[in-house]
């Protein structure tokens, strides 16, 4: 790589940060770190009609929790600054004006309801044409139909306008993607796109290549969505004499529905109940309350791990990565072109194995808060006990407390399937067996082997059945069915909490 590697994740503060947003910038910061680069973070907020309040607060916040590093940007602050676009207003209108001046570029003062009716009036016509190019621009209002006096008398009162791209005409255009190859397309195809408004904003086009050229960006790597702009972005890095620093482009596929089919939305997430964001997010304006990766109980490692292989693949059948590992396989040429499904299941699954692989005491710092929530204090060693217990058994960290709240509160009711199934005519009198087995049990050797040696050697001398015993003992320790090793419950909850909760159980049944 002959340039030193400097990329960007540039999004609009317009709305949350969706997962596929989260997968552009996790792929740019791999490949900046892979080859010693730098990664930048750029708010593209010059659409001001479509700002949404807390939205770059949310994703500065998102990439943080995510891991995602950044080297230079709105806080980090670096020697390309300002990194917010809606502070880089004077800069753009510069090369507007450049691209004016060389012919690449024109005045057009056409009303909206003027764009509408030359639309209404092509249509009609049935011609093919629909867009505003040189096909159409010679019936308007603009540098080629008004003199250049009018135009400056226009600009001079104030009179509204817009700089649009001159297009070249009938012109084959070859352009290269990484991951998808060379594009190919004829220049009459395209329109000449508004690059500045007279409100001295520019549009998309004109803020990104000036910023990315300014800024000495390697590689831009982004969504598909942008694909078609790209013939426009080579053409204006052409216009403007910089062919040769132009940045090599990356497109990633869309992410997908869970069913394949179209773009992955928020409302897939509603309705099939999984989170489509990284944090939640409480909309400003109606209180509405957007579902998280985070607070819905991923773990941050797992939903990296994730995101990383939705449409990369790193030529194995693994599929466990640390951050470190992804960092040094990542390569650009290994994403595939068509889009990735999204699947709810497969990503409970990564967290699920990242939870199975963590240590106790890891699992105890996260499991902590939650028991704090419900008003119980323990000691770290007993919290890591818990961990070791139900850590197979869990899939989100908020499973936690429906797999564990035995272990700190006796149960207030009993599953009734479990119930029916289990509690029979002589369970009374087997659990008062059971009972009067442990009261002798003294505190010092209340141990999961002294006690399961008991109540076992009692079932086997009687000739029982380990389950009619062993099943409503369980319901009556924690109130439902299945769980953790029942002799390392009874151990742990201990000897007078043991007795207590049989004795419940007995009555209440």
């Amino acid at each position: 790589m002959n340039r030193k590697v400097r990329v960007r994740f540039a999004p609009s503060p317009t709305g949350l940060l969706h997962v596929g947003g989260v997968r552009t910038a996790l792929f740019n910061y791999l490949f900046a770190k892979k080859h010693g680069g730098t990664f930048i973070l750029r708010i593209e907020d010059t659409d001001q009609t479509r700002y949404v309040e807390g939205a770059e607060d949310y994703i500065m916040k998102s990439l943080e929790w995510c891991g995602i590093n950044i080297d230079e940007g709105v806080k980090e602050g670096g020697k390309y600054a300002p990194y917010r676009q809606s502070e880089r207003k004077n800069i753009y209108k510069k090369y507007a004006l450049e691209l004016v001046e060389s012919g690449n570029a024109y005045y057009a003062f056409d009303t909206t309801e003027e764009l509408d009716e030359m639309r209404e009036r092509l249509e009609k016509s049935g011609s093919s044409v629909r867009q505003y190019n040189a096909v159409t621009r010679g019936e308007m209002k603009n540098s080629y139909t008004l003199s250049g006096e009018e135009v400056q008398k226009r600009i001079a009162n104030k009179e509204s306008y817009v700089i649009r791209f001159n297009i070249p005409v009938n012109e084959e255009l070859i352009v290269h993607d990484i991951i998808r190859g060379d594009v190919k397309i004829n220049t009459s195809e395209l329109d000449d796109k508004v690059l500045f408004k007279s409100d001295g904003l520019p549009t998309y086009h004109l803020a990104n290549i000036v910023d990315d050229r300014l800024m000495e960006i390697s590689h831009v790597i982004r969504g598909e969505e942008w694909l078609p702009s790209l013939p426009l972005h080579v053409l204006l890095y052409r216009s403007l004499g910089w062919e040769n620093l132009m940045p090599e482009f990356a497109h990633l596929s869309l992410i997908l529905k869970p069913n394949g089919k179209g773009k992955l939305s928020k409302r897939d997430g509603d309705s099939l109940g999984f989170p489509v964001f990284p944090l939640q997010w409480e909309d400003p304006k109606t209180g509405e309350i957007t579902k998280g990766f985070k607070e819905e109980g991923y773990l941050r490692d797992a939903f990296i791990n994730m995101i990383a292989l939705l449409g990369w693949n790193p030529g194995t059948d693994q599929e466990i990565f640390s951050v470190d590992e992804l960092i040094q396989l990542f390569d650009l040429k290994r994403i595939g072109k068509a889009g990735a499904k999204f699947s709810p299941e497969k990503a409970k699954w990564y967290n699920q194995q990242y939870i199975k692989t963590m240590s106790n005491s890891e699992l105890a710092e996260i499991f902590k808060p939650i028991i704090a929530e419900k008003n119980h204090s323990c000691t770290n060693e007993f919290i890591e006990k818990v961990a070791e217990s139900v850590k197979e058994r869990i899939v989100l960290i908020n499973d936690f407390w429906a797999h564990a709240s035995f272990f700190f509160e006796t149960p207030k009711e009993y599953n009734p399937a479990v119930v029916k199934k289990n509690w029979k005519e002589d369970t009374v009198e087997n659990l008062n067996k059971i009972k009067e087995i442990i009261e002798n049990i003294s505190e010092s050797d209340f141990s999961t082997e002294n006690t399961e040696n008991l109540v076992k050697k009692y079932i086997e001398e009687n000739q029982l059945n380990f389950g009619k015993i062993l099943n409503p003992l369980r319901l009556v320790l924690t109130g439902t069915g299945g769980g953790p090793h029942l002799f390392d419950i009874v151990s742990m909850i201990g000897k007078e909490e043991t007795l207590k909760r049989i004795s419940k159980g007995i009555s209440e049944i």
